[in-house]
């Protein structure tokens, strides 16, 4: 017997998270892209530091949802795998634009795209696909996606920076070099470096001095 893969369209609900309120006081809007087994209304606790009158944050939700362990208690989430990369890509592709669209960013905010170890990925695509401006993308700690080339950047004129762990597990020098290479391809000049010493971790220190 033979089996068939097929595919179908339709639609679902998903959540995001926001902290502040986005008012007239208003000046840095924040998209940010969590990393694998987080869920958003933990990761935006990240950034309740920041300002609460100049600082309106929305972290979108991943969809593919876990338990993280066998006592299946805690509950984590993940953007992508390797498995049918393209589609899924797409359907992360679309929730943003929903999410965008249910927001109505007024335009004299500042936009600053951040993400964070597989966040990283999704907001980059995301940026790429849809040309869309920001004052500024925060990548931490995560990795570029291969198939990006300066040329899916030229529209952007924004402050990039690059923000890794010296100590961080899951890199070593020659990851950092192809990283920091790749990101320099991309952004040239806009590119900012600051590596710290730790480990994998969100550093709400260097965030908080990056408006």
């Amino acid at each position: 017997m033979n089996s068939t893969e097929n595919e179908i369209y339709y639609t679902i609900n998903n959540s995001y998270s926001t902290l502040n309120s986005l008012t007239k006081t208003t000046k840095h809007v924040w998209f940010v892209c969590h990393g694998m087994g987080y869920l958003s209304r933990y990761f935006i606790q990240y950034f309740k530091g920041l300002d609460p009158n100049e600082n309106y944050i929305i972290a979108p939700q991943a969809q593919s949802k876990y338990y993280q362990s066998p006592k299946f208690k805690h509950v984590g989430a993940s953007w992508l795998t390797k498995e049918n990369t393209r589609v899924e890509t797409e359907n992360v592709m679309t929730y943003f634009d929903a999410v965008f669209e249910n927001e109505s960013i007024p335009n004299d905010k500042n936009l600053i795209i951040f993400g964070y170890s597989q966040g990283v990925s999704v907001a980059m695509r995301y940026l790429a696909k849809r040309k869309l401006q920001c004052h500024q993308l925060i990548l931490h700690s995560g990795g570029i996606p291969k198939e990006l080339t300066p040329e899916d950047f030229k529209f952007l004129n924004a402050k990039v920076t690059l923000i890794y762990g010296t100590q961080d597990e899951f890199l070593n020098e020659e990851r950092i070099t192809y990283e920091t290479k790749k990101a320099q391809s991309l952004f040239g000049n806009n590119l900012k470096i600051l590596p710290f010493d730790g480990k994998h971790i969100v550093n709400v220190n260097l965030i908080e001095k990056l408006v």
